[in-house]
């Protein structure tokens, strides 16, 4: 339900139809609370980019498993000028196409498992972030391990760090509901991972499957600012493309400044791309 808490805004008009209605005063009193709560929540959110300015113009994509063109999505997004660009869901039928198609704009890249992160700066010091330890299985569904990497960009301005992240699905349980176990234990993983980082600059990219009003995510949002929430267009939703209802694909950052962030135009995945520039 917190994934989709902006959308509890659709129903402010329906009570103030009903207030008027009514021409009841105490239902006006009353409706200054759902009011207040949304417009403290996601009213002040910027409705446009509020500088084009800025260092590093970075991008995340879930590229999707079952994207129709692989190398379409590649060159559109090679095109749109980004200096980092964070891919989820690789596949190894897959690869090969986004490797040949960036390899012209982007020379360095770094990959773990279905994450990777093609670069116009060098990088060093890739490794995957270490998996949840815990049980193996909850509720006879396997925990994934977490999809991953923590790698280093030199740029003009010294070490930035990069992580990027695909964190576990969520999913339906004709019982139990949503089940999130997966997930919340990645996104646990990786805020400690985060924590532990003595670098003063830090990116996370990625598909987090959930919205960081999701209280799973409170222990990277702790840390981390959101460049959507500082600098961005709007709720900028990504997911799912076609119509998109929430933000799951996140940029975060800490140490650096977002001066814009907004969506980029719709590739063959079911996600939308998410962008932003950053400056020191």
């Amino acid at each position: 339900m917190e994934t989709f808490l902006p959308w509890f805004g659709l129903f402010i008009p329906v009570l103030v139809a009903g207030a008027l209605w009514r021409r009841s005063a105490s239902s006006a009193v009353a409706l200054l609370l759902p009011v207040t709560v949304w417009w403290s929540l996601f009213g002040g959110l910027p409705g446009g980019p509020t500088d084009q300015a800025g260092d590093l113009m970075v991008v995340s994509h879930n590229v999707a498993v079952e994207n129709p063109d692989p190398a379409g999505t590649a060159r559109d997004l090679a095109a749109s000028g980004a200096d980092l660009l964070a891919l989820q869901e690789l596949t190894d039928q897959t690869k090969a196409s986004y490797e040949k198609e960036l390899a012209k704009t982007y020379p360095h890249y770094a990959e773990e498992g279905t994450v990777g992160l093609w670069s116009k700066l060098p990088l060093s010091g890739t490794r995957p972030v270490e998996p949840p330890v815990g049980k193996a299985q909850q509720d006879g569904i396997p925990v994934q391990p977490l999809r991953a990497l923590r790698t280093t960009v030199a740029t003009e301005e010294g070490p930035l760090t990069v992580y990027v992240a695909h964190l576990g699905s969520v999913r339906v349980m004709p019982r139990g509901g949503f089940w999130t176990e997966s997930r919340d234990a990645d996104a646990t993983k990786l805020a400690e991972a985060v924590a532990a980082e003595r670098s003063k600059r830090v990116l996370v990219l990625g598909d987090f499957n959930g919205t960081l009003d999701d209280r799973a995510f409170d222990g990277l949002t702790s840390q981390l600012r959101s460049s959507q929430d500082v600098a961005g267009d709007g709720f900028g939703f990504s997911w799912p493309a076609k119509f998109p209802v929430a933000r799951i694909d996140q940029i975060l950052v800490r140490g650096v400044e977002p001066t814009s962030a907004w969506l980029l135009p719709r590739t063959g995945s079911d996600h939308r791309p998410v962008a932003a520039r950053i400056s020191w």
